[in-house]
């Protein structure tokens, strides 16, 4: 199996996957705390570092990227800084921007994080989460529609920001059952009626039991979970996150594969699902079932939650973690300017 897994891995750069979804800016304010405010019972930061990353689905992308794969990016940002940021940084990554479309009418969403002592203080967001107009949707649309012939797959990043609509998923599910594409989905749990029969979806167990209507308190109450899921919306496969405990594989089969956690210390999940989807994907794009892809991309998470903040891996951290195993350590935090 190993053998097979790494094989998969050194596919990864003949890929071509687009995503689409909500791109947002990380902003990460790191510092020290030494007392309290004596204005209120809160921590006074001491601030040392800041640095932005790309986050939502700007992540993704920049997962897909360092994992050597060629990838499309659809979505929307505000007409500001933190706008013109994302775009620079992903143009000077070599990616194609031109589905990044400039909405004036709302901001770029930023996600503000302050971190002390290694300990996430507290976290303040500015967006608007409204759905976004039919002029930048169908831009958007138009953009997959010219690449649909060339790609593998579509992955949907769904944060619930207003990118990912009815009429948009409507569309794209058009286009890639049309095409016979992977159309692999992150959802957010209000969103969940929107993907009926894509090729598989990856919530987390609280999203996964919130959108069955039920509540998990044993294995037993998972399986079915599941089973609703795959029933409901008439998917091909869904893969539960289980945090601690790995991961749940559905397919319409009737297999169920339970995949136990790989990671040796959980440090920090933010963004891990976004490593997950984006090598799942990666992995069935270049011919891995899905089961196959559901261990790559649990070796992957297993890798990112030792850092702090928004991660990604890189193909040979991947094969090394597939080869010896997921080593235990935490990584000095990435800084960009």
């Amino acid at each position: 199996m190993k053998h097979k897994l790494i094989g998969y891995i050194d596919q990864f750069k003949k890929a071509r996957i687009m995503v689409i979804g909500d791109l947002m800016v990380d902003e990460y304010i790191w510092g020290k705390v030494a007392r309290i405010s004596p204005e209120a019972p809160v921590p006074v930061v001491n601030v040392t570092s800041e640095n932005l990353r790309l986050g939502g689905a700007g992540n993704v992308v920049h997962n897909i990227h360092d994992l050597g794969a060629k990838v499309f990016v659809g979505g929307t940002v505000g007409n500001d800084e933190m706008g013109r940021r994302l775009i620079m940084d992903l143009s000077q990554m070599g990616l194609n921007t031109q589905g990044i479309i400039v909405d004036p009418g709302r901001p770029t969403t930023v996600k503000t994080r302050i971190i002390a002592h290694h300990q996430q203080v507290v976290r303040f967001d500015r967006e608007v989460t409204g759905p976004i107009p039919d002029s930048v949707m169908e831009k958007i649309l138009e953009r997959v529609e010219e690449r649909i012939d060339e790609l593998d797959a579509i992955l949907i990043s769904d944060y619930a920001k207003g990118v990912v609509t009815q009429p948009l998923m409507d569309r794209v599910r058009s286009l890639a059952q049309a095409k016979g594409k992977i159309l692999a989905v992150d959802p957010k749990v209000k969103n969940f009626p929107l993907f009926r029969e894509v090729t598989i979806i990856t919530p987390n167990h609280q999203e996964a039991a919130e959108g069955a209507g039920r509540i998990v308190q044993s294995e037993e109450d998972l399986l079915e979970v599941g089973k609703i899921l795959l029933e409901r919306l008439k998917v091909q496969s869904v893969l539960i996150t289980r945090g601690e405990k790995g991961m749940s594989l559905f397919q319409r089969s009737g297999e169920i594969t339970h995949i136990p956690t790989m990671a040796k210390e959980v440090y920090d999940v933010t963004g891990a699902g976004d490593t997950a989807i984006a090598v799942l994907t990666l992995a069935m794009a270049v011919g891995a079932n899905p089961k196959e892809a559901a261990i790559l991309s649990n070796y992957a998470a297993g890798i990112v939650v030792q850092e702090l903040g928004t991660a990604t891996v890189k193909a040979w951290e991947l094969e090394d973690a597939v080869r010896n195993g997921i080593r235990s350590k935490v990584r000095k935090p990435f800084s960009r300017g």
